[in-house]
């Protein structure tokens, strides 16, 4: 057995500046198409009402597509406007030199925090008085006044005021030093449904806080209220910004609102056979022998399992594409691997490519294709591929 002391060690010297060469394969990887996301934000802004920018969504490293590139992309077609979840995530913008106004949807709530926003000139959102006090106090610590933008709850219940006390909220803000009000909007829980009564009544109570607050004499310099869904559906509901996230990466929020515009996926997964061998009729394959051979099989194993994203819940029901073909994958999806009968594919060679999602010839998955075999949606499929995934260029 080898021991401590006779194993080869690499000294410092020697593994100083050492880096992985484009010519070591990727196991697994993302290609994301930049002409696709081009194509989406043109063609977003093509249905766009005059004078509504546009704002690209970009939380949770772009739903996966990686944040910094799909910004660039998305600033150079037209887009004007950023969203982020959360103070890192405008951040990381920021020192990637990104100068476009980034808007923080979701909550900040510390003085650490309104120092952070303000020294790298972000936007925040504010949900309610509380968090209006304490960052008016905050900003005039630091002598600084910043823009920041009003969340009103119209029937998200999530964050926000309630939309009936807008005057009083907005009245607070434009009162207090050091706060600039920058806009009012608000977020459509039910944008994709094809019946469109409750999102008729969140732009009612959205039109009836505005139409109260201008008749108190304080107009809002900029209102956004649509999400990917709403904007492809409504122009009514577009006002001065659309916040689009979903539709930029090229899949739809829902199937009725297919035919409205032409979009393109973004994204692929992809990864490499590792090894091919042929199993015997009642042999088993992985965790559990949740499949076992009826007769002889080719079977394939390929470099990406659940830590890289793919749902363990799709063993057995997953297809990929192999050479173009549809793929069945067998057995329990593990940690770094999954398996593929590859049986129908004659003389198929170790490191060939397999296409988890995307496109190989005349064929597509999607991860809608994911979404409805699992019961959930395509948004949590995209987010759900994980950064020892690189993403690369798809050239």
């Amino acid at each position: 057995m080898l021991s401590w002391e006779t194993s080869p060690n690499l000294t410092a010297k020697q593994s100083q500046g050492f880096r992985l060469s484009h010519a070591v394969r990727q196991r697994a990887w993302v290609e994301i198409n930049r002409g696709a996301l081009v194509h989406n934000v043109r063609q977003l802004k093509g249905i766009l009402k005059a004078g509504t920018q546009l704002m690209a969504v970009v939380k949770a490293d772009a739903y996966g597509h990686g944040a910094v590139n799909v910004a660039e992309t998305a600033l150079g077609t037209g887009a004007t406007w950023l969203a982020v979840a959360t103070l890192q995530e405008g951040v990381q913008l920021r020192e990637a030199g990104i100068l476009a106004p980034i808007l923080v949807l979701g909550a900040s709530n510390t003085p650490e925090e309104v120092e952070a926003i303000a020294h790298w000139q972000l936007q925040p959102t504010l949900g309610n008085a509380q968090q209006a006090l304490m960052f008016s106090e905050a900003l005039a610590q630091l002598s600084v006044t910043l823009p920041v933008h009003l969340n009103l709850d119209t029937g998200m219940s999530r964050l926000g005021t309630p939309w009936s006390d807008g005057v009083e909220f907005v009245r607070l803000v434009r009162q207090l030093p050091h706060l600039r009000l920058a806009s009012v909007y608000s977020h459509l829980a039910t944008a994709d449904d094809p019946n469109p009564t409750i999102m008729r009544r969140q732009h009612q109570h959205f039109e009836a806080a505005i139409s109260q607050l201008k008749a108190s004499g304080m107009t809002p310099p900029c209102l956004h209220l649509a999400n990917s869904a709403a904007t492809i559906s409504d122009r009514a509901l577009h006002y001065d910004l659309a916040r689009v996230g979903l539709a930029l990466y090229g899949l739809y929020p829902a199937p009725h609102l297919r035919s409205t515009l032409d979009l393109q996926p973004v994204l692929q997964v992809k990864a490499r056979i590792a090894q091919i061998k042929t199993i015997p009729e009642g042999m088993g394959v992985s965790y559990g022998y949740q499949y076992i051979a009826d007769r002889d099989r080719q079977v394939a194993v390929v470099g990406i399992g659940y830590a890289d994203g793919v749902p363990r819940n799709l063993s057995n029901r997953l297809q990929v594409l192999v050479r173009g073909k549809l793929v069945p994958q067998i057995g329990a999806v593990t940690m770094d691997q999954l398996m593929l009968d590859v049986s129908e594919i004659p003389h198929l060679q170790v490191g060939e490519v397999v296409t988890l999602l995307g496109r190989d010839g005349e064929r597509q998955i999607s991860a809608d294709r994911w979404a409805e075999q699992l019961g959930t949606i395509s948004w949590e499929i995209l987010c759900g591929f994980k950064h020892r995934l690189p993403r690369v260029d798809a050239g």
